[in-house]
C-alpha cells in the first residue's frame, strides 16, 4: 500500500521509479514484473542532493549517468501531464548505508549500459546499479535477486520483442538467470513508497 505524503521533498538515497514509454520492451518488462500496488514500472534511479540540486544516479542508454531530477521527471507523463514517477524511501534501519551507496554510484559513473542484463560483467542496467550500490556493513546486498524471465505469462513463450533484441545483440536470452527489476525493488520490504506524481 502506498504511504504517500502530501508533498515530496527528495532525500539523498531515495529511489525513484518510473513508468517509461519505451515500446514493446518496456511493456514486456512490466508484464512479467508487477510494481507496488500493481503499478507499471520499468526504470529506477537513486536520488542524491548535491550543491542545492537534486540529481538522480541511473543506468540508462548512455550508461551510468547523473541526471537532474527535473529532467528525469519529464521523460514520461500521463494524459494529464503528471510525471509517471513514484518515490520510495529506505526504512530508518537501512538509511545508514546510503552514503556508501552514493559513493558506489559516483565510482561507477560513465560505466557502459548493460544491454545484456548480465550481473557478471562491468556494465550496469538500472536495477543492477541499485543492487550493487546498496550493501550492509558485511557487504551483503540489501535487495534480493530473482530468476529473470523473458516469457509472456499468458503464452509461456518468449516475447518476440526480446527474441529480436537478443538476436541483434548476438547473445542468448538469459532466461532463469539471476537479476532484478524496478517492480521487484518497489515491493521490497525495506522501503516505503512515500510519493507518487500520477494517479
Amino acid at each position: 500500500m502506498l504511504a504517500c505524503t502530501r508533498d515530496y521533498t527528495p532525500q539523498t538515497g531515495d529511489l525513484v521509479f518510473q513508468d517509461l514509454d519505451c515500446g514493446d520492451l518496456c511493456t514486456a518488462i512490466e508484464k512479467v514484473t508487477t510494481g507496488v500496488d500493481g503499478t507499471n514500472l520499468s526504470h529506477v534511479g537513486i536520488v542524491s542532493l548535491e550543491h542545492d540540486t537534486t540529481f538522480i544516479y541511473e543506468a540508462i542508454g548512455p550508461g551510468v549517468i547523473r541526471t537532474p531530477f527535473e529532467t528525469f521527471k519529464k521523460r514520461s507523463s500521463d494524459r494529464k501531464g503528471n510525471p509517471k514517477v513514484l518515490a520510495g524511501r529506505l526504512k530508518v534501519a537501512y538509511r545508514i548505508y546510503i552514503p556508501e551507496a552514493i559513493n558506489v554510484c559516483k565510482s561507477l559513473m560513465n560505466k557502459p549500459y548493460d544491454d545484456g542484463f548480465d550481473l557478471q560483467n562491468e556494465r550496469y542496467y538500472c536495477s543492477e546499479l541499485v543492487y550493487f550500490a546498496f550493501n550492509d556493513a558485511s557487504g551483503k546486498h540489501l535487495f534480493t535477486l530473482n530468476s529473470m524471465t523473458f516469457k509472456d505469462p499468458d503464452t509461456g513463450k518468449t516475447f518476440p520483442a526480446w527474441e529480436d533484441y537478443y538476436k541483434k545483440l548476438g547473445l542468448p536470452i538469459p532466461e532463469g538467470k539471476p537479476g532484478l527489476n524496478p517492480g521487484s525493488i518497489s515491493r521490497s520490504p525495506i522501503i516505503d513508497i512515500v510519493y507518487r506524481y500520477y494517479p
